[in-house]
């Protein structure tokens, strides 16, 4: 099996193990698809694990997630299908832990935001879903594993302070679980 490992920046692989295949694929859902997509077109992957960072929609959350699905938060899926349009807006995971992902291009600071998500989701990112959409497109498994970095609110803007910490808890998780 040919494991490709993928995060958004350099900072959050920072402790992936020697020897892993790893694409770093930039911030942002459209950065992640472009990069996964050339990255199935030049290799052989049969299957994906995302390591990353999410903002917490619910205050309880802390700590390492493996989410059962994911759900891209910034489309107008409902409306473009009223309209004709069926968009595809929720991806499920096999394996996961039960958590919901809601993945969108905008950096969740906002209290009213986060109560809107919170309502569909527990966590928050900005590529999940377009790694998932990209997978599925390509029938190729996926694994997500995101680590809590922050409360989807001002505390997002620490994030700097923190993704070594996380870099460290996901390539624990790669050790115990690759």
């Amino acid at each position: 099996m040919s494991l490709l490992v993928v995060a958004a920046t350099k900072a959050e692989a920072a402790h992936v193990p020697a020897g892993m295949d790893v694409l770093i694929t930039g911030i942002g859902k459209v950065r992640a698809t472009i990069a996964l997509t050339r990255a199935f077109e030049r290799g052989s992957h049969t299957s994906v694990v995302n390591i990353g960072t999410a903002g917490a929609l619910h205050d309880h959350h802390a700590g390492l997630y493996l989410p059962s699905a994911v759900v891209e938060h910034d489309i107008s899926s409902a409306e473009l299908t009223a309209i004709g349009y069926p968009m595809t807006d929720r991806w499920e995971i096999t394996g996961g832990d039960g958590t919901v992902l809601a993945t969108g291009d905008t950096f969740v600071t906002d209290a009213a935001h986060r109560s809107v998500l919170a309502a569909r989701a527990d966590l928050v990112d900005m590529e999940g879903a377009a790694l998932a959409h990209v997978c599925d497109a390509y029938n190729i498994p996926l694994t997500l594993v995101k680590v809590v970095s922050d409360q989807a609110d001002d505390t997002a803007m620490d994030w700097p302070k923190v993704v070594d910490a996380a870099a460290r808890d996901l390539a624990r998780w790669l050790c115990s679980n690759v």
